[in-house]
């Protein structure tokens, strides 16, 4: 009989379904509507797109089977939970699942909120189920193990859960309040062993509970999928508004919520049936609903405006109050007299507690979203002149999340047109107060760093919906190409918006975005295609971003991309690869991508592709190893390629793929002008094999860096041989850490003497240098052959001494330098004197790095008034010398040194 009246009582409700307040649950099930809502754990955030969620059924039936005996569902509002257990207890009446279970309990904890009488749990339970006869009751109550008790709304409930507030019940005949007694039952005190499942938004109540929390999310696409075409019999209708919905309402948060997609296929229907267009934004989605809901009252257009102005003191005292609901007597207060009547029913914009014409009564918004736009709509409808935007923005800033999106939606003739046919005009002093205050406040802002604010005002022009606004306030002085890493997919889409509108954009900087995410790079895929740079280092990009990225550089203008210390790994970047084959890229940036010999093919078909564009190849700090640089080599003589720049820094190669490049280098087909093999193991044999290529009248290599290459001495005498070829062609060479020595270099600087030789910039850091080198190299810049203009051998002791051979250079006119390196040259201040004389002499250079040498305080005076009196000058770096504080002051006077 029980199961007979609990059924009974749950489809008899004599409430109905409302556009703002959602579908009936017994309607949604009777009418085999119901889509299970998803669930996650409390922890799971954004990364739960794309995973297998489990349903909310599944989730609360997994608990209650695991002899949880609390188990608490928290969601938003309007995110299924009530329905959920609505058709959970249905279920069980009707034998379907949860047999275990002898009784089940059905309370709405709101419905007890009145409730002042004092109770035993045998007489409460009669009270709520007079069904029950004393003697089943009591039979009941002995086996608490096969009772369920479901209590849901309890984010409505008024009382304390407090175990400090009461004494807890253990006896089934004692008799309390019932606040006590629901008390007990949820602390388990009273009926020990029975299970409580509870429905709940966020709220504080949930502190003094313990059991197991099941985190309702509510529908994703899939399931909104599934949502639109049940509601819509025509599929063509269904899939025509979901893709609206998806386009302009889908990346909020609320479009999680079951009730608002019923509020928006209800809305969407009439709108199709009446031949009209759908909304483009969200106010003008709630523009629909008001122009909807208003109508339906049939009222003049005086009282329509009464009652939008009663709406929005009742919202601004909710928001300004952080009151959920207001009395009958607040109501009053802010006008709604003439409409609490059961004629002229308010009930369609509010949730109404009780009776309607009862003092009892409790009125409340369906929602943070109503309540805002209400307020909104209310401000630009008052003719009063005594408040401004800025004011009213302030007075509720903090408390009013949507409201100054809706205010800008408003301020658009195209959106509020509908509401100014059955309200009259809005107040046009205050729209163009809105329009100033969002103009001036818009630029400011966009002349700072800050990227929250920048996007909230982006925010606000894709809500205005008018691409010659965006044009008007975002000016060349706008900084738009600060980092907006870390973005959500409303920001995406509002920043993709004003992309859009501007036609290009010169740098798109995503740095350090976290969980690149599909619908996140889905909805930037127009910005994307119309930026010049787009920066994603330092970010996480999931697989089903990279065909979006991909599709963007395809049909786009980007010329740089930057993926460094991305991981992203060969598989993703196979999926890249299908982009780049046929795009504008320039310059891609792989650094620290967690890319291997695999990736090497794809990259080579890149390279050999007709219509790439790539000029500049980063992949520095990959393991791609000989057999994959030798695939990269093979591609680099292909008639197609156009690479110019490849940077190898740490890719695990060795003299086994020399040979390759050396015979790259010779074919005459290479477009190669600079290669960086940092830190691989190169050696001699290496050196040997590149040293022939430099030679041959074919190469066009103009910058080979060999840092750290693991070079000796026994590579000189070829490379000396290269460097005396007619054919040399290299302008930069790097052998700097490496054991070349005396010997080695001195061959160098003989063949660097030859007139005609075309190297401007050397690096010769730590290579084991002496005395006898920099005399040479001294000789070599006064000799009038040589064109160095960059010469770095830090890092080599030699002292004074050796250092005076250059600072003699220096100041002879035939030297070329402009750029000269001698950190930790273990220099004394007995060499300024000779250094000080040699810059003022010199005509050319214009850098000199001084670093970590022994220079005290002594030589300040000195080097202050060299670079304050020198015009070719331009930096001087003093960094970790031996200076004391007293001459901090005099190093600060002059900008032109570094300390």
């Amino acid at each position: 009989m029980h199961r007979q009246v609990l059924l009974e009582n749950i489809l008899r409700s004599d409430a109905t379904s409302t556009l703002l307040g959602g579908q009936l649950p017994i309607h949604v099930i009777n009418n085999s509507q119901y889509i299970s809502p998803l669930t996650a754990s409390a922890e799971v955030k954004k990364t739960y797109v794309g995973d297998n969620l489990p349903s909310l059924d599944d989730a609360i039936h997994t608990a209650l089977s695991d002899n949880i005996k609390t188990v608490m569902v928290v969601g938003p509002a309007g995110s299924g939970k009530t329905t959920a257990l609505t058709k959970l207890v249905v279920g069980w009446a009707k034998g379907e699942h949860l047999q275990n279970f002898s009784y089940v309990f059905h309370f709405c904890l709101r419905e007890l909120n009145s409730l002042d009488e004092m109770f035993s749990l045998e007489t409460f339970l009669s009270h709520r189920h007079g069904h029950f006869t004393p003697e089943i009751l009591s039979l009941a109550l002995q086996e608490p193990e096969k009772l369920l008790f479901v209590f849901d709304e309890l984010d409505q409930y008024k009382h304390s859960l407090d175990p400090a507030v009461h004494t807890l019940c253990t006896d089934l005949s004692q008799v309390a309040s019932e606040p006590c007694l629901v008390a007990s039952l949820l602390h388990g005190t009273l009926l020990k062993g029975a299970t409580i499942l509870v429905a709940t938004t966020p709220t504080g109540h949930l502190e003094f509970l313990n059991g197991t929390r099941v985190e309702v999310l509510g529908f994703l696409k899939p399931q909104r999928k599934a949502y639109f075409e049940e509601f819509f019999t025509d599929p063509a209708s269904a899939n025509s508004a979901l893709i609206n919905m998806e386009r302009t309402l889908g990346f909020y948060n609320f479009c999680t919520s079951p009730r608002f997609c019923w509020t928006v296929c209800s809305i969407y229907k009439s709108l199709v049936d009446a031949g009209e267009s759908l909304p483009e934004t969200l106010t003008q989605m709630f523009v629909s609903i008001m122009v909807h809901l208003i109508r339906a009252l049939s009222l003049t257009e005086a009282r329509s405006r009464d009652l939008v102005a009663a709406l929005g003191r009742m919202a601004s005292h909710c928001c300004l109050e952080q009151h959920s609901s207001c009395t009958k007597e607040e109501m009053y207060s802010f006008g709604f007299q003439q409409f609490l009547t059961s004629q002229t029913s308010v009930d369609v914009f509010l949730r109404v507690e009780g009776d309607l014409e009862s003092d009892a009564g409790a009125f409340s918004f369906h929602s943070q979203l109503m309540q805002e736009f209400s307020l909104a709509l209310s401000f630009f409808m008052d003719k009063s002149p005594c408040q401004s935007v800025k004011e009213m923005l302030e007075k509720h800033e903090g408390r009013a999340k949507f409201l100054d999106l809706y205010l800008a939606g408003l301020s658009e003739p195209t959106q509020r047109r509908p509401l100014e046919i059955l309200l009259g005009e809005f107040n046009s002093d205050r729209i163009l107060d809105f329009k100033q205050w969002l103009k001036s406040s818009s630029q400011k802002t966009l002349k700072d760093f800050y990227k929250d604010r920048q996007l909230h005002f982006f925010h606000l022009l894709h809500q205005c919906h008018n691409p010659s606004l965006v044009k008007e306030i975002i000016t060349p002085s706008a900084r738009i190409g600060i980092s907006y890493g870390g973005l959500g997919l409303q920001d995406c889409v509002a920043l993709n918006y004003v992309t859009v509108c501007l036609g290009e954009m010169e740098q798109l900087n995503l740095y350090s975005t976290k969980d690149f995410m599909e619908e996140e790079a889905e909805s930037l895929v127009p910005a994307m295609a119309l930026s010049e740079k787009i920066i994603l280092s330092q970010s996480s990009l999931r697989t089903g971003s990279i065909p979006h990225l991909a599709s963007a550089l395809r049909n786009g203008r980007t010329k740089e991309l930057d993926l460094s210390y991305s991981h992203l790994g060969d598989a993703k970047l196979k999926i890249l690869c299908t982009g780049l084959r046929d795009c504008q890229l320039q310059i891609l940036k792989l650094t620290v991508c967690k890319l291997t010999e695999a990736c090497c093919g794809d990259l080579a078909s890149v390279l050999t592709s007709q219509n790439s564009q790539l000029h500049v190849l980063d992949l520095m700090f990959n393991d791609l190893g000989d057999q994959g640089f030798m695939q990269l080599c093979q591609a680099l003589r292909s008639p197609y390629c156009k690479l110019q720049d490849l940077e190898l820094h740490t890719c695990d190669l060795t003299a086994g793929s020399m040979e390759a490049l050396s015979a790259t280098l010779c074919s005459g087909q290479s477009e190669l002008r600079e290669i960086n093999l940092t830190q691989n193991a190169i050696g001699d044999r290496g050196m040997e094999l590149l040293s022939k290529s430099l030679q041959h009248p074919r190469c066009k290599l103009q910058c080979l860096n060999l840092y750290d290459s693991q070079l000796t001495g026994g590579c000189c005498a070829g490379l000396s041989e290269a460097l005396k070829s007619e054919h040399w062609s290299l302008l930069e060479l790097d052998l700097s850490v490496n054991e070349l020595g005396q010997e080695g270099v001195l061959l160098l600087c003989e063949a660097l003497s030859r007139p005609g030789c075309p190297i401007e910039k050397l690096g010769l850091t730590r290579c084991e240098l002496t005395y006898s080198v920099f005399k040479e190299l001294g000789s070599l810049l006064r000799g009038g052959t040589s064109r160095l203009k960059s010469l770095s051998v830090s890092l080599n002791s030699v002292g004074d001494q050796g250092a005076k051979h250059l600072w003699d250079a220096i100041a002879h006119p035939h030297c070329l330098l402009e750029v000269l390196e001698v950190e930790m040259l273990q220099l004394t201040d007995a060499c300024v004197g000779d250094l000080c004389a040699a810059v003022s002499a010199s005509k050319t250079l214009r850098s000199l790095d001084l670093r970590n040498n022994l220079l005290t305080n002594a030589s300040v005076p000195a080097l202050v008034q060299l670079m304050e009196d020198s015009h070719n000058m331009q930096e001087m770096n003093l960094r970790y010398n031996d200076f004391g504080e007293d001459v901090f002051e005099m190093l600060d006077s002059c900008s032109k040194i570094r300390y």
